[in-house]
C-alpha cells in the first residue's frame, strides 16, 4: 500500500513501511517525525553508513584529519569528489534553510525517543566510491573528475514545487538516465547495488515493524529488491585491480623505455627528441594542472620534475609529491579543517581552504600528468614510426 511518499509493505508477517524523502526538504524531516511517531516501529532503518552517520553527527571531525597521511595513502581524490559531492547537496540545503541529512538525523532522533532500535542500512559510502572508481577506468575518472569540478560553477536554485517533484522520482529518474548514458556503471553501482543492500539490511532488521528511512529515487528499487536475497558481503566487497590491469600499467612503461632506447640505437637525435617530448609533455601539463589549482611555485615545479618519472611508475604519482610540497608550504590551520563545511559550498572557499586546496593540487596536477603522459607517449611513438620507417 502506498501513500504519497510513505509505502506500507507486508512480508512474512512483518510490516515495512518505506518513506521516501528528498534529502534536502524540510517537509521530509516533519514527515519522518510523524510517521515514526504514529508507526511506534520496533526498529528505524536509515539510509546512512556508520562512516556517513559520522561525518553528520560530528562536526568536529575535520580537525583530526592528517592530509599528509591522505595524500601518502593515494586517498587524495576520492576524498576531493565526496566533498564535491557534499557541496552541492549543501548547497541546496542552505537555498532551503535546512541542514543536509536533516531527515536522517530526525529519524535517528525519533528512534531514540519511543525507544526503538537504529540501524545504520547503507553500504559503506568509501566501498561505493571504491567500486565506481575501480569500474570507470582512466578516461572515465578524468571525465566524472572535470564534470563534477565544472558543476561547483553552476548555482542552480530550484523551488519547492521543483524540489516534491524530486521526492516523486521524476527528476530523479531522469538524473539517472542521463548518468547512465555517461558513466552505466556508475548508475548501477550508486544506485542499483545499494538498493541490494539496503533492502536486505531492511528485511534483516528485528522486529515485526520497521519503518525505513529512504532517498526518494531507493524506493522503487528496495521494493522490488525486497523479494530477492541479496548477499552482503559480496555487495561490500572491493575487489582489487585485474591481473591485466596491472600488467598494461607496467607494460605501458617498459614499452615508451624500450621505444626510445631502440630509436637512441639508430638515431641519438631522434631518441634525445623523444626523451626531450616525454618530459616537456608530462612535466608541462602537469605544472599546469598544478597552476589552475593555484599551487606554490615550488609545488608546480615539483609536479613539472616528478611526472616524467612517475609515469613511468604506476606506483607513484605526480600529484601526491606536488600536493605533499604543498601542505608543507602552506600547512593548513585547524581553522582550515574547522570551516570546511561552511567553504565547500562556494568555488572560491573550495579554493581558499588549505585542506581543499591542497586536494585540488593534487588531483589537477595528476590529470595534467595523465594527459602528458598520454600525449609524450604519442610523440615517442611518432618519433620512433619515423626512425624506422
Amino acid at each position: 500500500m502506498t501513500d504519497g511518499n510513505v509505502h506500507h509493505i507486508e512480508m512474512d508477517g512483518k510490516q515495512i513501511i518505506l518513506i521516501g524523502t528528498a534529502h534536502v526538504s524540510s517537509k521530509s524531516v516533519d514527515e519522518v517525525r510523524e510517521v515514526i511517531k504514529e508507526e511506534q516501529p520496533e526498529t528505524v532503518c536509515i539510509e546512512l553508513c556508520p562512516s556517513r552517520y559520522r561525518n553528520i553527527a560530528d562536526t568536529d571531525r575535520w580537525k583530526n584529519t592528517n592530509i599528509t597521511r591522505i595524500i601518502k595513502e593515494g586517498q587524495a581524490l576520492l576524498l576531493l569528489v565526496n566533498l564535491i559531492l557534499s557541496s552541492y547537496q549543501k548547497r541546496l540545503a542552505l537555498q532551503f534553510d535546512i541542514k543536509p541529512g536533516q531527515e536522517m538525523m530526525q529519524g535517528i532522533a525519533s528512534a531514540e525517543e519511543i525507544g526503538a532500535s537504529l540501524c545504520l542500512a547503507d553500504r559503506d559510502i568509501q566501498t561505493t566510491m571504491m567500486r565506481i572508481w575501480r569500474s570507470i577506468g582512466l578516461w572515465g575518472k578524468m571525465k566524472l573528475f572535470f564534470q563534477l569540478i565544472m558543476s561547483m560553477f553552476i548555482n542552480e536554485e530550484i523551488d519547492e514545487q521543483e524540489l516534491e517533484k524530486m521526492k516523486s522520482g521524476d527528476m530523479l529518474s531522469s538524473a539517472l538516465e542521463e548518468l547512465s548514458r555517461s558513466f552505466p556503471h556508475i548508475k548501477s553501482i550508486l544506485i542499483d547495488e545499494r538498493d541490494q543492500y539496503l533492502a536486505q539490511k531492511i528485511k534483516e532488521a528485528p522486529g515485526n515493524k520497521v519503518v525505513a528511512v529512504l532517498g526518494a529515487g531507493h524506493i522503487p528499487g528496495i521494493k522490488l529488491e525486497l523479494s530477492r536475497e541479496n548477499d552482503l558481503e559480496r555487495l561490500s566487497q572491493v575487489m582489487p585491480a585485474s591481473k591485466i590491469t596491472k600488467i598494461v600499467a607496467w607494460a605501458i612503461p617498459v614499452l615508451i623505455l624500450a621505444l626510445i632506447a631502440s630509436t637512441f640505437s639508430v638515431d641519438k637525435t631522434a631518441g634525445i627528441d623523444q626523451v626531450a617530448a616525454w618530459i616537456i609533455w608530462n612535466g608541462s601539463l602537469s605544472a599546469l594542472g598544478a597552476l589552475l589549482a593555484l599551487a606554490h611555485p615550488l609545488s608546480i615545479l615539483t609536479a613539472f620534475i616528478v611526472s616524467p618519472i612517475s609515469s613511468l611508475n604506476p606506483l607513484l604519482a605526480a600529484g601526491w609529491f606536488a600536493g605533499l610540497i604543498e601542505a608543507i608550504i602552506r600547512k593548513p590551520k585547524v581553522q582550515d579543517f574547522e570551516n570546511i563545511a561552511e567553504d565547500i559550498n562556494s568555488v572560491r572557499g573550495f579554493w581558499n581552504n588549505k585542506v581543499t586546496h591542497i586536494l585540488l593540487v593534487v588531483a589537477l596536477a595528476n590529470v595534467g600528468s595523465s594527459m602528458g603522459a598520454m600525449l609524450g607517449g604519442l610523440e615517442v611513438i611518432r618519433h620512433f614510426i619515423n626512425t624506422f620507417i
